[in-house]
C-alpha cells in the first residue's frame, strides 16, 4: 500500500481523510477488507457504513458497494467520519432546571422530551451532553455523573453525581434502597385496592425490543402504589391517579407494572395507554426524592409538582395533590 497525497477537497478540511495506492497484496480484494488495511484501528462494520454514506472513493470517484474487487495501482481515498457514538459525547450548552447543587451533588427537574442518554437516533441535545456544558468535571466521570434516568417523556426529579466520590456512593445507595423516588401518575380504569405493592420481575419483552414486561428470570422489581384519587376523562372512563414508590430501578418499571395489571398509563402508548385529558406523553412525573448526602451524611429532600401538561390534566379530574 503505497501513501499518497491528500486530495485536499472541502471533505478532506472537515475530517482526516486517509489516502493510498493499492499495490499489489490488495489486488482483487474487497473493497471493504481493503479499507481495513487502510484504517485497521475502526470496526469493519463502522468502515461499511462510511461507505454507505458516500465517504469512500476510487480513482477519484464515490464507491458505495463493499463487495467491489479493487485493483493495484488504484487510488483510495476515505474520509474518518468520527462515529456518531464518539460525536456525541459533546458539551451542549442548555437549559437546566436545577433543584439543588453543591460541589458533590446536582438535583435536577428533567423536562418532559429531554432523553438522557445518547443513544441511536438521539446522539446529541441530551442531558448528558447539557451536564458535559454546565461543569467541567462531568468529562471524569462515568456517564458524566448519571447514576440513575428517566425515560424520555417521564418528567421529574434526577440524581446526579459530580465527584467519583460521590458517583460511587449514590450507585452503593441506589442498590441498597436508600435513596427515596416517589412518583405522580394517571393510569387508566379504577385501580384496585386503594393501595398494594407489585413485586414481579422485569426483562426485555420477547415480543417487541421496545417494551419491557414482567418475566420469568427477569429482574427483580418492586412498586409501592397508592391511589390517591379518582375521576373521569373526557370519554367517561374512569382514570385513577397514583403515587407510586420504586423499591427498585428497572427500566419502564411503573409503566410496566401497572400494564400489566390492566392499568397502563394515560398517554402511554408503547404500553396500550389512549392519550387523553390533554395529554401527548405518558402521565408520569418523578415528584420526590429524599436520601443522605452521599458525602455528608445530612438528610436531603427534594419535590417537585407536576409540570404544566399533568398539572392541567389533574385541574380537569378536580384533583389537588396538595389535599
Amino acid at each position: 500500500m503505497i501513501p499518497a497525497e491528500p486530495a485536499g477537497d472541502d471533505e478532506a478540511e472537515a475530517f482526516e481523510t486517509r489516502e493510498c495506492v493499492l499495490d499489489a497484496s490488495l489486488h482483487g480484494l474487497r473493497l471493504d477488507k481493503a479499507l481495513v488495511a487502510l484504517a485497521p484501528e475502526f470496526s469493519r462494520s463502522h468502515l461499511q457504513h462510511l461507505l454507505g454514506l458516500g465517504h469512500v472513493r476510487l480513482d477519484g470517484r464515490p464507491v458505495a458497494q463493499a463487495a467491489k474487487r479493487v485493483q493495484a495501482g488504484q487510488r483510495l481515498a476515505l474520509a474518518l467520519v468520527p462515529t456518531d457514538e464518539s460525536r456525541a459525547y459533546r458539551p451542549e450548552t442548555m437549559p437546566l432546571d436545577i433543584v439543588f447543587e453543591d460541589e458533590h451533588l446536582l438535583v435536577l427537574d428533567k423536562p418532559a422530551g429531554r432523553v438522557v442518554h445518547p443513544a441511536s437516533g438521539n446522539w446529541s441535545a441530551t442531558l448528558l451532553n447539557g451536564l458535559l456544558a454546565h461543569h467541567a468535571g462531568a468529562y471524569e466521570l462515568p456517564r458524566a455523573g448519571i447514576v440513575h434516568r428517566l425515560d424520555k417523556d417521564t418528567s421529574g426529579l434526577m440524581l446526579v453525581g459530580k465527584t467519583r466520590v460521590a458517583v460511587t456512593a449514590l450507585v452503593r445507595m441506589i442498590a441498597a434502597r436508600e435513596v427515596h423516588r416517589r412518583y405522580v401518575a394517571i393510569a387508566w380504569g379504577k385501580v384496585e385496592p386503594e393501595s398494594f405493592s407489585v413485586d414481579a420481575p422485569i426483562g426485555r419483552d420477547p415480543r417487541s425490543r421496545l417494551r419491557m414486561a414482567v418475566v420469568a428470570g427477569g429482574k427483580p422489581a418492586r412498586t409501592d402504589v397508592l391511589r390517591i384519587g379518582l375521576g373521569q376523562a373526557e370519554s367517561g372512563r374512569a382514570v385513577s391517579v397514583l403515587r407510586c414508590t420504586l423499591h427498585s430501578g428497572r427500566t419502564h418499571q411503573i409503566r410496566v407494572h401497572l400494564a400489566q395489571r390492566g392499568h397502563a398509563l394515560v398517554a402511554d402508548a408503547l404500553y396500550g395507554g389512549e392519550p387523553e385529558l390533554g395529554l401527548v406523553r405518558q402521565a408520569l412525573h418523578a415528584e420526590l426524592l429524599e436520601l443522605p448526602h452521599p458525602v455528608l451524611s445530612t438528610p436531603l429532600s427534594f419535590s417537585r409538582p407536576p409540570p404544566a401538561d399533568l398539572a392541567a390534566a389533574l385541574t380537569r379530574l378536580g384533583i389537588d395533590l396538595r389535599a
